[in-house]
């Protein structure tokens, strides 16, 4: 049967013309010339699959329906007919439940891909399959909340704003910017991660916007940035929190004016290019220490996604596991191993601290080691490392029928023991400066992060207790 429309749009001609078109599909469809009209319908009785809501009316105008229309219809698709000026309304709207829009004056083909994407309710990236971005990167939706982020980033892929993407590390943000690049205009440009906290903060000027010779010892010639390489493209700022409070200032000058001066040079420098930002980092903590600039921080936040850390979406687990496994054995030429259902059982009870690069992680192991008892026993709760010696990689209770199991894991215990105890002392001694407790343990910032996470060390902590082999 065909699907029951509501068109609602005060423009007579408008109306007349998508009815046309929609009834020369056999769609069954209803119309309205304004909101109230519109909500009279559904108040009584009527119950389309789709509306297709005008953004600017008088009287009720289509935020104000939308809001009524997710009220007395929450299932109702709703598609906003929006003219070129009005991106902040459609941005509100998407935040208000909208599923997509159309921009004034579309063209069939157009109509046609909207409705067929709004109607189809067995599309294979909200089924949970895999859904390759590039050869090293790809993005699952199998949870609610995962395929509820992968609709919002479709339709904000088309607004071309400003996006804050935030989670634990490890949960996909980067994976979740070439998403959002890929499903732009700006798709066939290029797309760049610039990494705030692995680029020294007095190299990250010149790594962002180039210089010219002679703007510092050794500048002999002069350099384009990343701005520059990426004009038309998107461009992602990873772990923007980290960069310094001066050079958030002309950040928000490429934002406002899409501009900006090489080091060493006076001339004005004009881009077009999208910015992504993304960051772990607890944002009100973050503006209240003026580590990160407010004025920055509402420009980035035109729109906001949240990835949900791993053990919040258990049910992926399975997918990615096969899907991580798949890869990892043709990068390696290996055979791919099994997953069996207790190392499966294993891994849906875990925490994942680390998320899907911790999970990337112990598949690559298991693929290289081939011992699926060891890597259970690797996310295996340790019960406070009180029991590893008589712990039975097969699931007995003695030591004596896999020695060589017991010792493994009593080796591992004690160096992860010795490694949060070394950790905690650095952040101690920096007063939980991060930056320079990762110097003076002479490891990546990135790397400290996981493993503050990995080991639950928190600060004002007393003597840590390793917990549950995360």
């Amino acid at each position: 049967m065909a699907a029951n429309i509501l068109l609602v749009d005060d423009e007579p001609g408008m109306l007349r013309y998508i009815r046309t078109l929609l009834e020369l599909d056999n769609y069954q469809v209803q119309t309205a010339s304004t909101g109230e009209e519109a909500i009279e319908q559904l108040t009584n009785g009527l119950d389309p699959e789709l509306v297709l809501l005008d953004l600017v009316m008088p009287g009720m105008d289509g935020l104000q329906t939308l809001e009524q229309i997710r009220r007395l219809r929450p299932s109702a698709r709703v598609v906003i007919l929006s003219c070129v000026n009005d991106t902040k309304k459609v941005v509100q709207a998407m935040r208000m439940g909208a599923h997509d829009y159309l921009t004034k004056p579309f063209q069939k083909i157009e109509l046609d891909a909207v409705i067929a994407q709004c109607l189809d309710h067995s599309q294979k990236i909200y089924s949970g399959e895999v859904e390759e971005l590039s050869e090293n990167s790809f993005f699952i939706a199998a949870s609610p909340a995962m395929k509820k982020i992968r609709s919002q980033a479709a339709l904000v892929a088309h607004v071309d704003i400003p996006v804050l993407l935030l989670g634990e590390s490890g949960t996909g943000k980067e994976v979740l910017g070439r998403l959002i690049h890929k499903l732009s205009a700006r798709a066939h440009r290029t797309f760049l991660k610039v990494n705030c906290a692995a680029v020294p903060a007095d190299l990250l000027e010149s790594e962002l916007f180039g210089y010219e010779p002679g703007a510092f010892t050794g500048a002999t010639h002069s350099k384009p940035g990343k701005f520059e390489i990426c004009n038309k493209g998107t461009i992602l700022l990873d772990e923007i929190g980290e960069m310094p409070p001066s050079l958030q200032a002309k950040l928000l000058h490429v934002l406002q004016d899409q501009s900006f001066s090489r080091l060493g040079s006076r001339s004005i420098v004009k881009v077009d290019v999208r910015i992504l930002a993304a960051t772990n980092i607890n944002i009100p903590e973050a503006l209240a220490s003026k580590r990160l600039r407010e004025d920055l921080y509402y420009r980035l936040n035109a729109f906001t996604l949240e990835l949900p850390p791993l053990r919040h979406r258990k049910e992926e687990i399975p997918i990615l596991l096969k899907h991580f496994m798949t890869r990892m054995a043709e990068s390696y030429a290996r055979p791919p191993l099994p997953l069996s259902p207790t190392l499966m059982a294993a891994c849906m009870a875990h925490s994942w601290p680390g998320n899907l690069r911790e999970l990337g992680n112990f598949v690559k192991r298991y693929l290289i080691l081939g011992d699926e008892q060891l890597a259970i026993a690797e996310i295996r709760p340790k019960n406070g490392g009180s029991n590893l010696a008589g712990t039975n990689l097969a699931g007995s209770n003695s030591a004596s029928t896999n020695p060589g199991g017991g010792l493994k894991s009593l080796g591992r215990s004690a160096k992860d023991e010795a490694e949060a105890v070394a950790i905690k002392r650095a952040l101690d001694e920096t007063n939980w400066n991060r930056k320079q407790a990762a110097v003076l343990l002479q490891i990546s910032y990135k790397a400290l992060l996981y493993k503050v996470r990995q080991y639950g060390l928190a600060q004002n902590q007393g003597h840590h207790k390793l917990s549950a082999g995360a």
